[in-house]
């Protein structure tokens, strides 16, 4: 066995002394020890011991010769892109509310959504744990044989094939699609109606899967706009959507359904479900969630800039459309 000189083994103490410094500081700052040791290998000059005054002046000097990410100096800006992070908003959704809308405080100043990215990620943002905002995507998909096929009669079914070319082409207003989002080993549901032009969302509790409670919820969503915002609704082939004659009839709303085992051919419903699961996992409890909750949840969603309304709120685009004569 080897036996470390006098000098070697002071040389260890002093390293372990080091080190549970280190561990103490990274603790207090809520930093990782990392970040303390990178500090201090990046500013201790000539082998000698780390002087804050000297480290100071050092990052002084880089700070003037290198790039820094902005959201780490504008306090302003700063305060903009985590409170809009905090109501659930995408980076995308924030620089490009940023450029199009901007408040006035914020006036002439202009971000990327990589610039978020990069604040949350590899600056200031990734100590506060902004990354827990986002909405990222299950880490794998459901298994290909997850699910038991089920048949359901659906009369007078219309597919989605038929459907009128404007439909597809979004070159007007009226065009909806419906959907259920269900939680496992819970009765209540909810009836979800999304348009394919506005982004506008409706969110209605039902309190079983039937399609009875599914039609009522329908109802409640076109009793809540101007008839001429509703012209078609597409559904999957779920049992819940058998009532659709009596919307169709009722309202006189065309009614198309997907193909079988396809609903992604509604993938903007599908879409905001994602969106909505968000606020309300599989694993929460429908129940105790408040009627005020779920309006919350859908105001929210109606108040999100969107890419392609400019950037524009739903709510704000609906706004234009009543304006402009829709309704009256």
């Amino acid at each position: 066995m080897q036996v470390l000189s006098l000098r070697e083994r002071e040389h260890i103490e002093y390293s372990l002394r080091v080190k549970r410094s280190q561990r103490a500081i990274a603790a207090q700052l809520q930093r990782d020890p990392s970040v303390i040791r990178r500090e201090i290998t990046r500013n201790v000059v000539g082998g000698k011991r780390y002087v804050a005054v000297i480290a100071q002046r050092l990052a002084d000097q880089r700070a003037r010769i290198t790039n820094h990410r902005k959201l780490d100096h504008d306090d302003v800006l700063r305060t903009y892109v985590t409170d809009r992070l905090t109501e659930g908003w995408s980076p995308q959704r924030i620089a490009g509310r940023l450029m199009e809308h901007p408040p006035p405080e914020l006036q002439g100043k202009k971000l990327c959504m990589e610039t978020v990215y990069q604040w949350i990620y590899a600056g200031e943002g990734r100590f506060g744990g902004w990354y827990e905002h986002l909405r990222r995507q299950q880490p794998k998909r459901r298994k290909r044989q997850g699910r038991k096929p089920k048949k359901t009669i659906i009369l007078e079914r219309k597919s989605i094939h038929d459907r009128p070319p404007e439909i597809l082409e979004r070159t007007r207003i009226g065009d909806w699609e419906s959907d259920l989002i269900v939680f496992p080993k819970q009765p209540q549901a909810l009836s979800v109606q999304w348009e394919r032009t506005l982004r506008l969302v409706r969110i209605h509790r039902v309190a079983n899967h039937t399609a009875l409670e599914n039609e009522r919820a329908i109802t409640e969503s076109i009793d809540s706009l101007p008839t001429p915002l509703w012209k078609t609704i597409t559904f999957d082939n779920g049992s819940e959507n058998v009532c659709h004659r009596s919307i169709r009839d009722q309202f006189t709303i065309d009614t198309f359904f997907c193909d079988p085992y396809a609903s992604w051919q509604k993938g903007g419903v599908e879409h905001v479900n994602g969106e909505i699961r968000w606020f309300l996992p599989r694993t929460a409890e429908l129940a105790t969630v408040s009627d005020d909750e779920l309006e919350a949840i859908q105001e929210h969603l109606n108040n999100l800039p969107r890419k392609v309304l400019g950037y524009r709120t739903p709510n704000e685009a609906l706004a234009e459309v009543i304006h402009g004569g829709v309704g009256h």
